[in-house]
């Protein structure tokens, strides 16, 4: 039963210590492949190589991935950013720690519209932090805010994260991009609590704003509103359309495309030279992620030809431990290896070993899977690795690392509590998609 294992744990070992080294994913991925091919099939195998690479390429539901990047890339670089952060601190108004509100409502929002933890991160570490300190916030918490707020980008459709993993895991994408609508919502309303609580007990932590003359008025939030009318049509025309079933994630990603255009031009921001520049970005990027999913295809069918996978699965079925206690050993992986591996580079290794287990077990893919998200989101903010810890130190240049580590470990207790609720109550992962 367990004589594919060895060849499993030396391509998976060989992969992470090429990724050691500092080999770029795909590099690291294509070297595991040619040799691989070379040693098991010989010259012939490179037949199947050549295959895998235009099968992966070709699949339909990638082409969600570009779309969803250039619409982040379009509204970022237009700077229709900037409306909506000055409307939202309009909405927010003058109530105690109301920093830290808009802080996590910032982060939230903005996560719908790039899907990148690490660029909220390093966004918000730029524009929103100075001001929250100078203003006499605790530095922590405020960064802690952020952090936490940023790491809802993968979670929260539109998400490039679970396009990889709905194609990888055979899931329904649309299915898992609004499985992704309540958790993200959940994890929102528990950091806002926690900001409360905690201003609450510690008054001083959140000083009152000074009286600048700038108190919003009812005109004032009135307009803040109007202002954000046309991000409120571009969260339509992505999940608006396929939650009502009228649209496919690739379609919902155009016509996000098509709305990130038309709010550049009523915000009067619309140039040639910025789509130019949008469009050159998104394909860099996108070209990236299809190429390093290309080159891991082989590596789980690898897996498989060496009957590594079956034997795991054979391992793991045979385990005399409850299903509850699996979920825990399959969750406590990614969210340590996260700490140490890129998000795509973990789930590229893990979903092909993974996805067997998930149907022996039978459970529910989508709940499963979106576990698996959160897992890998929160490993990015966990020290003392994760990359989007790494992105908030690179704009807030005045604090010390371990400064940046004290202000996650608060924020990923409070995933951790998220997760179990998630786990414990499956209903709010799966109640969305059962009404596609």
């Amino acid at each position: 039963m367990l004589e594919g294992i060895p060849a499993v744990l030396t391509g998976v070992g060989a992969l992470l210590f090429l990724m050691a080294l500092g080999l770029p994913v795909f590099a690291a991925f294509l070297t595991i492949n040619l040799v691989a091919v070379a040693v098991i099939m010989g010259p012939a195998g490179y037949g199947m190589f050549a295959n895998s690479l235009y099968e992966t390429t070709t699949t339909q539901s990638l082409v969600t991935i570009p779309l969803f990047i250039l619409m982040g890339e379009i509204l970022f670089r237009s700077n229709s950013v900037e409306v909506l952060f000055k409307s939202i601190d309009t909405l927010v108004g003058r109530i105690r720690g109301r920093q830290y509100v808009l802080s996590i409502l910032l982060a939230t929002v903005f996560s719908t519209l790039s899907g990148a933890a690490m660029g909220v991160a390093a966004m918000l570490g730029r524009s929103l932090l100075p001001g929250m300190i100078a203003r006499g916030y605790d530095a922590r918490l405020s960064a802690g805010t952020i952090l936490a707020g940023a790491s809802l980008a993968p979670l929260i459709p539109p998400s490039v994260l679970v396009i990889i993993i709905g194609t990888l895991a055979g899931v329904s994408i649309a299915g898992l991009l609004i499985a992704g609508i309540l958790p993200g919502l959940m994890f929102a309303s528990i950091f806002l609590a926690y900001c409360f609580l905690r201003t609450w007990l510690n008054p001083s932590l959140a000083p009152e704003d000074p009286d600048d003359g700038t108190s919003s008025t009812a005109k004032d939030k009135a307009l803040a509103l109007v202002r954000i009318i046309p991000f409120s049509i571009i969260i339509l025309m992505v999940m608006g359309l396929i939650l009502m079933g009228i649209a496919t994630p690739t379609e919902a990603g155009a016509m996000g495309v098509l709305g990130s255009l038309m709010t550049a031009a009523i915000y009067r921001n619309l140039s040639f030279r910025m789509i130019g520049a949008a469009i050159a970005s998104s394909a860099k990027i996108a070209a990236m992620i299809l190429f390093i999913m290309a080159c891991s295809k082989l590596f789980s069918q690898l897996l498989a030809f060496t009957g590594g996978a079956t034997a795991i699965i054979e391992w793991v079925v045979a385990l005399d431990v409850s299903r509850w206690t699996m979920l825990f050993l399959l969750m406590m992986l990614p969210f340590l290896l996260c700490m140490f591996i890129d998000q795509i580079a973990l789930m590229l290794i893990v979903i092909p070993i993974y996805l067997p287990i998930v149907e022996s077990l039978q459970f529910d893919p989508i709940w499963f899977w979106l576990l698996f998200l959160v897992n890998i989101t929160v490993g990015g903010m966990t020290p003392p690795f994760g990359y989007t810890l790494f992105a908030l130190k690179s704009a807030w240049t005045d604090a010390s690392l371990a400064t940046v580590f004290s202000a996650a470990w608060p924020f990923v207790l409070l995933y951790v509590l998220g997760i179990i609720i998630l786990a414990a109550f499956p209903a709010l992962t799966t109640i969305l998609p059962s009404m596609l």
